[in-house]
């Protein structure tokens, strides 16, 4: 089945918040607007039910905006010889592809040989990854000789350890915008006649009888407090579900076990061209990806195991200096801290096992769970399978007998902006591609030609459809995930910042003190993203 909703703008925030204030109760509440719960409120609502998703911050303003941006099957799973996990991984990285091919397109890879068994080891490896990928595979991988390969790669350092570079292998993955996917999935759902809110924060779980049956919110912008009751209430909040399902059972286990990843912004001329690297194994076991994203070069990412949960992690120093050093091995110039436009950290909900005491053997595949009082939680996964783990979660909530059955229509559902677009072929000249078939909107908006960002290609215009279309209500939700200001020169958002806020405050129609308390939230934000 092909579904195609017609595309809607969202309310204004009052008229949704009157929409909350029912009698009826919803069929599904989904708290948390990352990833996974965005993909499970669309999965719901492309049911039929009944949906209203609640996020405490912005939506996909955790972990959900600092993936590495690939949509992958996981090499690394594939050399551990997980390939149930790859193949679904690979599958659900083709549906993607297919169905948002306005903010996820192919991107090839080049794995470079230093010794004489790596490039046959890598290439008979990624020969499977392919097989795996089956119809849906992206692009065939092919060895590369050594001067293919400083074609494809002209910056890969001529030698590393005294090992002279031999060749490589050239295989493709998906590349995306997370936090531009997390916005299009946040149309999706309205699109499908469902509701989304950011900055409500549940403060507690209702129930009658034993048995979960609704949320208590606080607007964080307005300070009201409502009570919403519903059949099924998902808790989708990734690295923090403990919390949502302590406020249940104050005694429950603690299911997650957090580790931070760190990446680093450095520019384009460290990776000129369109072509990504991939080192297969660095110091900590870990592969290293340095990668071409939106006229700039992303590295990373660490993995490093953290017992608190900040909602913007600061990225360690010594991470910091690992990630600059592997990349300055395999690179023929050696990155500095000077070079750094921008450094970010997320977590990762990996799910906790018992006797495990280093978070690279945790498993990232999802979790569900059923409480005696009927919340499902579910975390752990990626990016990548999110459609599928949000498929897992409402086979659960019917195997529950929650709600009336009702197949699942996501596979073939194409996400808002994706229109009639085929399949993208290779990497978007300009960020202006992630708006798809909105873009004309866009572009008929006062200040279309006034830039105010260059490095990420943000102007007066897209402030204003941030505000108007995607639910933007911080400079911060502007300059951080409507637009990559903030993860490519954090330098250049902050400078942009005071006329981001006077444009949103037009807008949203706020006053002075408005834009002087945005401003200054984003001053603390933005100094997380610079190095000292």
């Amino acid at each position: 089945m092909n579904l195609d909703p017609k595309p809607i703008t969202p309310p204004s925030r009052d008229r949704i918040l009157a929409q909350l204030d029912s009698v009826e109760p919803w069929d599904v509440i989904v708290i948390g607007g990352g990833a996974t719960g965005l993909g499970t409120a669309v999965d719901a609502a492309a049911r039929g039910y009944r949906t209203l998703l609640v996020e405490a911050e912005d939506f996909a303003k955790g972990t959900s905006s600092k993936a590495t941006k690939l949509v992958h099957g996981g090499v690394r799973y594939l050399a551990q010889g997980n390939i149930s996990l790859v193949r679904e991984a690979l599958h659900e990285r083709g549906l993607l592809a297919r169905n948002a091919p306005h903010v996820v397109w192919p991107l090839g890879f080049v794995v470079p040989a230093y010794n004489l068994l790596d490039r046959p080891f890598y290439g008979i490896g990624l020969k499977m990854y392919d097989m795996l990928a089956g119809r849906l595979n992206l692009q065939s991988s092919r060895l590369l000789s050594r001067r293919a390969t400083l074609a494809e790669a002209p910056t890969l350092a001529p030698s590393v350890g005294g090992h002279a570079l031999r060749g490589s292998v050239r295989y493709f993955d998906g590349q995306f915008d997370d936090a531009r996917l997390a916005v299009s999935l946040m149309r999706t759902l309205f699109d499908l006649g469902g509701l989304a809110l950011n900055y409500l924060r549940v403060t507690g779980l209702s129930q009658s009888k034993g048995r979960i049956d609704g949320v208590t919110v606080r607007d964080r912008l307005n300070a009201a407090e409502l009570m919403l009751r519903a059949r099924c209430v998902i808790n989708a909040t990734g690295v923090w579900v403990d919390e949502v399902r302590h406020m249940e059972d104050r005694k429950a286990p603690v299911m997650v076990a957090p580790s931070q990843g760190v990446h680093l912004t450095l520019p384009r001329d460290f990776l000129p061209g369109n072509r990504a690297v991939l080192i297969p194994k660095t110091d900590d076991g870990r592969v290293l990806f340095v990668v071409p994203w939106n006229g700039h070069t992303i590295v990373g990412t660490t993995d490093t195991a953290r017992t608190d949960l900040p909602l913007e992690p600061d990225a360690a120093r010594e991470d910091i200096d690992f990630i600059l050093a592997t990349a300055g091995r395999y690179l023929n110039r050696q990155p500095t801290r000077a070079d750094v436009t921008s450094v970010w950290s997320g977590l990762r909900p990996l799910v906790k096992a018992t006797g495990v005491g280093n978070t690279k053997s945790l498993s990232r595949e999802h979790t569900i769970l059923v409480s005696n009082g009927g919340l499902i939680t579910v975390t752990g996964g990626k990016w990548t399978t999110y459609r599928r783990m949000a498929q897992d979660v409402m086979e659960t909530v019917l195997r529950e007998q929650m709600l009336p059955h009702t197949p699942c229509k996501t596979q073939n559902l194409r996400l808002h902006g994706a229109g009639g677009m085929m399949p993208a072929r290779e990497t978007p000249t300009s960020t202006d591609a992630y708006y798809g078939v909105d873009l004309p909107a866009l572009r008929a908006l006062p200040g279309a030609d006034r830039m105010l960002v260059a490095a990420s290609g943000l102007t007066e215009a897209h402030v204003r459809y941030a505000a108007r279309c995607e639910l933007a209500r911080s400079v911060e939700d502007v300059l951080a995930r409507r637009n990559r200001a903030l993860f490519l020169d954090s330098r250049a958002a902050l400078q942009a910042a005071p006329e981001v806020a006077r444009i949103l405050a037009e807008e949203l129609h706020r006053d002075e003190s408005w834009q002087t308390k945005t401003l200054q939230s984003f001053a603390i934000t933005a100094a997380q993203y610079q190095l000292d």
